[in-house]
């Protein structure tokens, strides 16, 4: 236990060294809960670029959005929403430090570190009220893990799943296969 605390004390000392090093990067929050290493749900397969743009075409992403990436990889969707569609603001969560240091290199090579987050947090603890667009590339169980989580979000709220809808009761307003990929969009009903 005590060796597991100075390794988690040296690796965040070092993370710290890092970015002071380094300069300025899109805004990562740690807290100390997520500092210890969570196990991943899923492995990593990024987004198809195409399958992004299809994505964020179909939420109808525009400059008044703040959109959530739930397991963000690389970032790609998240600086996408704010480069090429000029969402106001993005955040990703993701829990793989390794994906987290790539999504914000990414996010500082496109120069909008100013519009966007990546938040190194568990996606079912994640605070969501203030996303009017949320994306996602789970599986189908992690989906259906999230569903009592979206169904209290703002009404109107857009959600754009890859490839897995959400449950067999919430039927997508709309899906769209290109590529061989399937794209699913959804709205948060009124109460």
């Amino acid at each position: 236990m005590r060796g597991s605390r100075r390794r988690v004390s040296v690796s965040l000392a070092v993370a710290a060294v890092s970015v002071a090093l380094v300069g300025p990067v899109a805004r990562t929050s740690v807290s100390a809960k997520t500092a210890q290493i969570k196990p991943l749900d899923v492995i990593y397969v990024p987004t198809p670029h195409n399958i992004v743009a299809k994505m964020l075409t179909m939420a109808q992403v525009g400059p008044s959005d703040v959109v959530y990436d739930l397991g963000s990889g690389d970032g790609r969707i998240v600086i996408a929403a704010v480069k090429e569609f000029g969402a106001r603001r993005a955040v990703g969560y993701e829990l793989d430090p390794v994906r987290l240091k790539e999504a914000n290199e990414n996010a500082r090579a496109a120069k909008i570190i100013d519009k966007v987050q990546f938040v190194s947090g568990d996606l079912f603890e994640a605070d969501l009220s203030e996303a009017t667009v949320i994306t996602t590339y789970l599986l189908p169980v992690l989906n259906e893990r999230l569903v009592p989580k979206f169904r209290k979000l703002k009404a109107g709220t857009r959600i754009v799943t890859h490839n897995y809808d959400l449950t067999d009761d919430w039927k997508p307003v709309q899906r769209e296969v290109l590529d061989g990929h399937s794209v699913y969009f959804f709205r948060v009903p009124g109460r």
